[in-house]
């Protein structure tokens, strides 16, 4: 048997929960989600099949807590709404095979994608995706600079 470290089992763990969730997904009707067990980030596959399922169903997204690298894309959500307190952390997307390499301008173009076009613009003009360090800016500032909606009180 192979043994894999710590590291490799807790992302391959984190993209089969969201594998298994995005087929439960896809049999049912979704509730109200959250970004809340996908703050990490991860594979673009998976948060782009949870993105096409609620503009399918038009079911409300929330954006919440802490929202890393894939996590953002959840902003092309059609029903997405970002709760105030939430921080949201950009960075030029990192494919795992191309770590050592320059951001990748093709998986760059496909995070950006999920943007509107004012917050896009500023990423870009202020080079938070030329590099794979992470960027905060806060929800109020999603809602406010940037146009999102801010999510309804629970």
């Amino acid at each position: 048997m192979r043994k894999i470290g710590y590291a490799n089992a807790t992302s391959l763990l984190k993209v089969l929960s969201l594998m298994v969730a995005t087929v439960a997904w896809g049999s049912s009707a979704l509730a109200e989600g959250s970004s809340l067990p996908y703050g990490g980030g991860g594979p673009f596959a998976p948060f782009d099949a949870i993105i096409s399922q609620y503009n399918q169903t038009g079911e409300l997204f929330r954006i919440e807590g802490h929202c890393q690298s894939s996590c953002t894309m959840f902003l092309a959500i059609r029903n997405v709404c970002v709760d105030p307190n939430a921080t949201l952390l950009f960075h030029a997307a990192l494919l795992r095979r191309n770590r050592n390499q320059p951001p990748n301008p093709s998986a760059n173009n496909h995070m950006l994608n999920a943007y509107n076009a004012s917050l896009r613009d500023f990423l870009t003009a202020n080079h938070y995706v030329d590099t794979f360090a992470f960027h905060a800016i806060s929800g109020r500032e999603i809602i406010h600079r940037f146009g999102y909606r801010e999510c309804p009180k629970k």
